[in-house]
C-alpha cells in the first residue's frame, strides 16, 4: 500500500482553511500535514514537514502566494488556488515553479483529482485560463530568448513544442506516432536538461526560448 499524499492549507482564511482540510482528508490516499495563514508561515511550515503538495492561495499578508511558491524548493508541488482569474497571477505563478492553478470554486471532486495529478508530476491549468495564457504569449512582441535549448534533440524538440500547445502524452503519441514508453523518456529527459520541476515549466522555457512562438509562425 502505498503512503498518502502529504498535503499543506496555506490561505489566510481559517474558515477557508478548514473547509479544504475536511474535503482533504474525505479521500483516504490525501492527508493534511499542516496549515499556513501567510505566505511566510507557509515557506518555514514547508521546511518543516516536508509536504508533497501545497494548496496555496495568492493573496496573503506578509508574503504572497506567489513568492512564497518561489521560496519553496524541493520536490515539493505547487497548487494554486485563488478567486482571481487573472493572467499575471497565472503567469507569475507558473513562473515562480507552480505546477498548477485553479480557481477556488473548482468543484470539491476535481479539486480532489487536481492534488493527484499535480503530486504525480503532471501540470494542471484550468482550461479556460490556459488558452488565454497561451493567447497572450502568442501575442507578445517578438523578445530575445531568455532560455536556451542547447543539447535538445530535434525529436525532444517536436515533443516540447506540443507540450507547450498543451496536449497530453497520448496526444502526442498519436501527433508524432510514437509509443507511450518513448514519449514518457523524451518528456523525463526534457525535465531533466531544461531543468524544470514539471510540464508547467517546460511550458514557460517552450515560450521563453522562442521555441513555440516559432512553431506558430510556421502553421
Amino acid at each position: 500500500m502505498t503512503d498518502p499524499t502529504r498535503v499543506l492549507i496555506v490561505d489566510d482564511q481559517a474558515l477557508v482553511r478548514g473547509s479544504f482540510r475536511v474535503l482533504v482528508e474525505s479521500d483516504p490516499g490525501l492527508v493534511v500535514v499542516g496549515e499556513a495563514a501567510t505566505g511566510t508561515e507557509a515557506v518555514e511550515l514547508a521546511e518543516r514537514v516536508r509536504p508533497d503538495v501545497v494548496l496555496m492561495d495568492v493573496r496573503m499578508p506578509e508574503l504572497d502566494g506567489i513568492e512564497a511558491t518561489r521560496r519553496i524548493s524541493g520536490s515539493t508541488r505547487i497548487l494554486i488556488l485563488t478567486t482571481f482569474d487573472l493572467d499575471e497571477y497565472v503567469y507569475a505563478a507558473l513562473r515562480a515553479g507552480a505546477s498548477g492553478f485553479l480557481l477556488k470554486d473548482t468543484p470539491p471532486g476535481e479539486l480532489l483529482s487536481a492534488i493527484k495529478v499535480v503530486a504525480a508530476g503532471d501540470a494542471l491549468i484550468a482550461p479556460s485560463v490556459t488558452r488565454r495564457l497561451v493567447a497572450e504569449f502568442a501575442g507578445r512582441p517578438e523578445q530575445p530568448p531568455t532560455h536556451s535549448l542547447s543539447g535538445v534533440t530535434e525529436r525532444e524538440l517536436d515533443v516540447l513544442t506540443l507540450i507547450a500547445k498543451g496536449l497530453s502524452n497520448t496526444e502526442i503519441t498519436e501527433r508524432l506516432y510514437l509509443s507511450m514508453a518513448t514519449v514518457k523518456t523524451h518528456v523525463g529527459r526534457l525535465l531533466a536538461k531544461l531543468h524544470a520541476r514539471d510540464r508547467a515549466q517546460l511550458v514557460i522555457i517552450a515560450y521563453e526560448s522562442g521555441l513555440a512562438r516559432a512553431a506558430r509562425r510556421g502553421r
